[in-house]
Formats: structure tokens, sequence, C-alpha cells
């Protein structure tokens, strides 16, 4: 028990660049006291005292704001940074060094009394705001972008942004760094070679328009074009 303690603090430590002390990650840290009043419930769940178990995920919920089941089934060094609104249900498996920023959460779509919560890989990162819904696996190494709402399995190494999800990136790479931020951004790629076949066919209307002769009155979106482009230039910059 106590070399889990240990491990849960230095994976702490190895996550968290604003973690300084021991006594500041064991007293303030609000996601790692959910998941030790997991681990506590979690043994009452499965030794068929429920409403203990309950109880003491209820009292969980109250102080840190956080929802994790008695009977989800936790993996080693799991880490909630931020956590305030994190949930997971029931049947939710989560493997070994899986991380979930605020607001995440792992959900059933089933009124069935069965498996109806997502099976978490290893090495997992769950952006901001992001929800992983139904029985699904979501392979090791994958990521999940901030505000995504997944429904279908995703594959190992893969990232998915979006509503709902898509996979726009697989790299076959376990990481589970906290730049979850640095995401590709599938509407504004659409949008820039929207742009971009609009400029190439503007410019061979105009050489048409210039060889017959063509006398056409100015043109009041050439600036505004501009002013989108740049504005999308400057946001990869934020």
């Amino acid at each position: 028990m106590f070399d889990g303690i240990r491990e849960d603090i230095h994976n702490i430590f190895a996550n968290d660049p604003a973690a300084r002390s021991i006594p500041e990650v064991i007293f303030c840290y609000p996601g790692l006291h959910a998941v030790w009043s997991h681990r506590v419930a979690h043994f009452f769940w499965q030794h068929r005292q429920r409403f203990l178990a309950r109880y003491i995920s209820h009292v969980s919920r109250f102080l840190t704001g956080i929802e994790i089941h008695p009977g989800a089934k936790i993996g080693r060094r799991f880490f909630i940074d931020h956590g305030s609104g994190v949930v997971i249900g029931e049947t939710a498996e989560v493997g070994d060094d899986v991380l979930m920023y605020q607001g995440s959460g792992l959900v059933g779509t089933s009124t069935r009394k069965e498996k109806r919560h997502p099976t978490i890989g290893n090495n997992v990162v769950i952006g901001t705001g992001a929800v992983v819904m139904g029985a699904i696996t979501v392979g090791d190494g994958a990521r999940i972008g901030a505000g995504s709402v997944v429904n279908k399995p995703v594959p190992p190494g893969a990232t998915v942004v979006g509503i709902p999800g898509r996979i726009v990136e697989d790299s076959h790479k376990t990481t589970a760094d906290l730049e979850h931020g640095k995401l590709p951004d599938p509407v504004a790629a659409a949008i820039r070679i929207v742009l971009a076949e609009q400029g190439a066919l503007r410019e061979r209307l105009a050489r048409i328009e210039i060889i017959g002769g063509i006398t056409v009155p100015s043109d009041i979106f050439s600036e505004k074009i501009r002013e989108i482009v740049r504005e999308f230039n400057d946001g990869e910059g934020i």
C-alpha cells in the first residue's frame, strides 16, 4: 500500500511542473485525494460492501469535485490534473499511466446492467472537457483532444479531435505528455484548403478576363479574404 502511495506522489512530480514539495502534493492535490479515496471505496465494492463503497465515493466527490464510481477499475500512476468535473463510470477500466484533465469523463450510453463504459489503455491522455462514451476501447498511447466527444474505438497511438471525434493523426507512439493543446485542427485545415483553392480560381479567372478584354467591377472581397488569412496565420501563434 505504501509503495503505491509513494508511486502516486512521484507520478505527480513527474507530470506536473507546479508541484514543489511532498506536503503540497499530499494536502493540495484533489486529484490525488480522489484516487486514494477510490482505492478504499473499490476495496469495499469488491468485498460487496456496496453502501459503504458508495458513501466513501460520495464524500470524495463532495470534497474533490471528482466522481469515480467505486466499481471502476483504475490502473497504476493514474493522474487527474486540475480534476474538477471529472466523471468515471461504474464499468470503466483505466490502464496505467493515464492522464485526465478537468471536465473530462468516461461515461456510459446504456441503461442495462452490462459493460457500458469505456476501456482506456496505457499511456492515454484525455484532454480538458473531452468525453469518451460507451463500451469502446481507447488504445495504448492515444490522445483525446480537448472538448472532443468520442463514441467509436480509438486505435493505439491515434490522436482524436472534434465532435464527433475524428482520427487526425496515427503515430503509434506511446506518449503521455502535457502538450495536449498542440493538436491538429481539421476545421482550420479545411478552411485553409478552401481559401487556397478560391485564390487559385480567382487568379485563373483574372487571366481569362484580361485575355478576353472583359471589364469587371472592383473586387470588394479581396481585402476581406486577406484579413481572414491574416487572422488564421496570427492564431497559430496564440
